[in-house]
């Protein structure tokens, strides 16, 4: 077994550091009992409970969570269409075109994206709220579930499809028994990678936004140029723990999907 050196065992350990000391070090303060939140004072859990009285940040996490499940599952099911036209469309008239505005999110900075979705919403005189925030979220997270769908379905084995075929079902039975069901991982994936992109997002959230629709973020980015508080500690912390049960539970599916489709092809390989 080739070891690791320690130039790359101190590069590691510095890395995880920088990305994940912050973090902890915000988790331990969100448990802080003085309102300084850089003085330990002992033990609490009292800002949880003040957290769970701010009708602000109670209404802001509902526009949250309610974005980004409607965007996030919109995106969902369009990246989702949009990967299966490029893997198995072939080559047709404007291929390059489509995917050029699928791909283009990617490298779009987030300002331009939201910068021109709101002349686009002034202009046809729509006014900004929920919908405005879910139409902006779906256009830039729709791209990266694409990406992670087109990647299993390049690797995806079409004789499944085709043996389908061949017994009788049509092109829209074989995707939805067959093709549907071992992609599924992937399309989870995605769905929580555009889930956790519209809890996250600020920038294009602050152009997309109106007095009566505001996101977490952007009331958090709101209170932090007033202070920090240790409500806001208390709030990240919480946010940490619903995108980390959110990855494992990720993990989970994906992993025991394939232990299912390495038995069934071992019982195939067997029969």
């Amino acid at each position: 077994m080739k070891r690791i050196s320690w130039f790359n065992t101190v590069s590691l350990t510095l890395g995880f550091a920088f990305l994940y000391v912050p973090m902890l070090i915000l988790v331990i303060y969100s448990f802080n009992q003085s309102k300084l939140v850089t003085v330990w004072a002992g033990f609490s859990t009292k800002w949880y409970g003040e957290l769970m009285q701010n009708e602000a940040f109670l209404s802001a996490a509902w526009v949250t969570i309610k974005v980004a499940v409607i965007s996030s599952s919109i995106a969902t099911v369009l990246g989702t269409m949009a990967a299966y036209v490029l893997v198995r469309g072939g080559r047709f008239m404007g291929r390059t075109l489509f995917s050029g505005m699928i791909y283009a999110p990617l490298v779009m900075p987030e300002v331009i994206t939201g910068l021109s979705l709101l002349l686009l919403f002034i202009g046809i005189g729509l006014d900004r709220g929920v919908m405005t925030i879910v139409l902006a979220h779906t256009t830039f997270s729709m791209c990266y579930v694409s990406v992670v769908v087109s990647s299993r379905l390049v690797t995806f084995d079409r004789s499944l499809e085709e043996a389908a075929l061949d017994l009788g079902c049509s092109p829209s039975e074989a995707f939805r028994l067959v093709t549907l069901p071992i992609i599924a991982p992937a399309v989870i994936s995605g769905w929580l990678l555009a889930f956790t992109l519209s809890l996250d997002d600020l920038v294009i959230a602050s152009f997309t936004s109106g007095p009566a629709a505001t996101t977490l973020p952007i009331k958090i980015y709101s209170a932090v140029r007033l202070g920090v508080s240790p409500e806001i500690n208390a709030l990240s912390t919480l946010m940490i723990a619903i995108v980390t049960i959110g990855v494992i539970t990720a993990s989970l599916v994906n992993k025991r999907q394939m232990v299912r489709q390495q038995r069934e092809e071992n019982e195939a390989g067997r029969n």
